[in-house]
């Protein structure tokens, strides 16, 4: 029965990841019901230039979520508690949203997503199985880590991002929002300090991911 069990684990991983790098993402929610804040309605203009920087920064933010989503699955398919696996689950699915909004931005803007998704979601699903291997403190503390520097990195992308485009604005805040109450909860549920060697190597992988994704 274990032997079932973990083949239909693995089975449903295998289709949330090509749902995910196949399927066209749909959001169950939007920016703005995230901020509680109106809705943003704004005709583009953006200069060509502006235009080009915006798809890159939203072409890392969508590698970002492939990634997310990767990294939930690794961590649900590594865990023995089912009430953990439920939590990245919900997480994942609000990921998702993430997913879509990024998408759909950068088709309102004539841009590409990455051709590198592929190689992304398999080396993000591993490093997330891998760390729950750690146990399920380790993997919450790599989780919480993996949401303090996206955050650094979103408010990043917010110094940068032209003051007129309200719409990537509003898409970037709801963003940060979800990821600090990620971030926030596996602290409450546990999460234990990931070592320093651990942070760096988190942080140089990032960086080698968003500068490829701005270009592949």
């Amino acid at each position: 029965m274990r032997t079932v069990r973990t083949a239909d684990r693995i089975l449903g991983t295998l289709g949330r990841a090509l749902g995910t790098l196949c399927a066209a993402p749909i959001a169950t929610r939007s920016p703005a019901q995230v901020l509680a804040e109106p809705a943003v309605v704004q005709a583009d203009s953006l200069s060509d230039q502006q235009r080009e920087q915006v798809v890159a920064l939203m072409r890392v933010n969508h590698v970002g979520e492939v990634c997310a989503q990767a990294l939930y699955e690794g961590h649900a398919l590594s865990s023995a508690d089912p009430a953990l696996r439920s939590f990245y689950t919900k997480a994942a699915q609000e990921e998702a949203d993430h997913l879509a909004w990024t998408k759909e931005r950068i088709d309102q803007l004539g841009g590409r997503t990455s051709v590198l998704n592929p190689i992304w979601y398999g080396g993000a699903l591993a490093i997330g199985y891998l760390s729950g291997r750690f146990g399920d403190r380790k993997s919450l503390g790599f989780m919480r880590e993996t949401e303090r520097q996206v955050e650094a990195h979103l408010d990043s992308h917010l110094a940068v991002l032209p003051e007129s485009d309200l719409v990537s604005r509003q898409i970037i805040e709801a963003m940060k929002h979800d990821e600090h109450k990620h971030a926030e909860s596996a602290s409450q549920r546990g999460a234990s300090e990931l070592p320093k060697p651990i942070h760096w190597l988190m942080q140089a992988s990032a960086r080698l991911m968003t500068t490829t994704a701005r270009h592949l």
